[in-house]
């Protein structure tokens, strides 16, 4: 292939040593294709494959939790001494095939954790429509760095390449960072140094856990969007202070997904959401930059990585839409159809791309983009019937 498309495949050596055979990355998303007991459930193996024969360079598994209290929804993954090892390593094997890096997100849920199978806990306390939970203990939070370190070695152990850190979409760590959530008068709150003090103690003992050849990625906001939360000015200074902490990569990211606040992948704006903060964040550290969020084109791509501000480019609902993305684009081939959706509810074009990720996973045809109700629906239901599951394999 030659011509502006090179820049997508050509080869990224990570500070670990570890080598990516090309800038096109699957992003964790929410996949909620676990089998509600917290291994890999029907479908997930095969589907990653997919992904990996079609061309990504990385994929990132999202919410992977060392601790099934602290989930986000009851088809993430636990990584625990009662893991299906055989499950796992079938996982890693498929998702790994052809060089492609495949990397476990290290999740925490905080207060966002579902509150049928976990404890909604975070900085501190919440009560608010459609959100409750306590404040974490000072004991609590000195224990999360060893108990992400140990869930980063499970990962390892399993076959995963790498893990990425979770700390945006308003989880626990992007809770930390956030003035409007994190509101301590402790160690842990107050000053953006304090508040950045967790990520700092998770990072570090993430990376001396791994040693330094595993790749260490961390997917931070550009800005929560929500008025007096976490912005742009203090993320760039995060993104500042973690220089030389060990990272791989840093995958820029932004919005939350506390109740009644706007998805930034939900946005009707055309082109990548967040390159105006790479820019400036690529002024601000000497680690690699993953854009992510509305890349939707192969030329979207092309002119994000010539800007010289990114070094990868993220792409999620794109390769639900098309999962041989990268193979297409190596022959200079369309780009992924996107449906149009007139009215969504709150939460149903989530819902909607989850259920057809799904139904890609288990090879048969999903719900039609004009009928997001029936995508609602069946998610509400499967959610519904893994909390049992869960329940009897976790307690609670």
């Amino acid at each position: 292939m030659t011509g502006a498309g090179d820049i997508l495949f050509r080869p990224l050596t990570l500070p670990c040593g570890a080598v990516l055979k090309n800038r096109l990355v699957k992003s964790a998303m929410s996949d909620s294709l676990g089998d509600g007991r917290g291994d890999p459930g029907p479908g997930q193996t095969a589907l990653y494959a997919r992904w990996a024969t079609g061309g990504v360079a990385a994929a990132i598994v999202g919410e992977v939790q060392g601790d099934p209290s602290t989930a986000e929804k009851p088809g993430n993954l636990v990584l625990s001494a009662r893991s299906n090892t055989a499950a796992l390593r079938a996982l890693t094997a498929a998702g790994t095939a052809q060089d492609t890096h495949l990397w476990a997100q290290l999740g925490h849920a905080g207060a966002m954790a579902h509150p049928p199978i976990s404890r909604p806990r975070g900085p501190s306390a919440l009560d608010l429509p459609g959100l409750t939970c306590a404040e974490m203990t000072v004991a609590e939070i000195e224990a999360l760095p060893a108990t992400l370190a140990a869930t980063a070695i499970r990962a390892r152990d399993a076959g995963f390449t790498g893990v990425q850190i979770h700390a945006a979409h308003g989880f626990l760590l992007s809770q930390f960072l956030s003035p409007l959530f994190n509101r301590r008068t402790d160690a842990w709150g107050g000053s953006l140094d304090n508040r950045m003090r967790l990520l700092r103690a998770v990072i570090a003992a993430v990376r001396a856990a791994v040693g330094p050849a595993f790749p260490v990625a961390l997917k931070l906001n550009a800005t929560d969007q929500l008025d007096g939360g976490f912005a742009e000015a203090e993320a760039l200074d995060v993104i500042a202070a973690l220089d030389g902490a060990g990272l791989d990569l840093i995958d820029i990211s932004g919005g939350t997904y506390f109740p009644g606040a706007a998805s930034a992948s939900d946005r009707v704006s055309s082109g990548p959401y967040f390159l105006d903060f790479a820019r400036r964040a690529r002024a601000r550290t000497t680690v690699p930059l993953m854009l992510n969020g509305g890349v939707k084109t192969r030329a979207d791509a092309i002119a994000a990585l010539e800007t010289g501000a990114v070094d990868v480019v993220g792409l999620a609902r794109a390769l639900i839409l098309a999962p041989d993305l990268p193979e297409t684009w190596r022959r200079d081939g369309r780009d992924a159809a996107f449906p149009r959706f007139t009215a969504p509810p709150e939460g149903g074009i989530t819902a909607w791309y989850t259920m057809e990720m799904t139904a890609l996973a288990e090879g048969r045809p999903g719900v039609s983009p004009d009928d997001l109700p029936a995508a609602v629906t069946a998610y509400a239901a499967r959610d519904r019937a893994r909390e049992a599951l869960w329940r009897i394999r976790f307690g609670g």
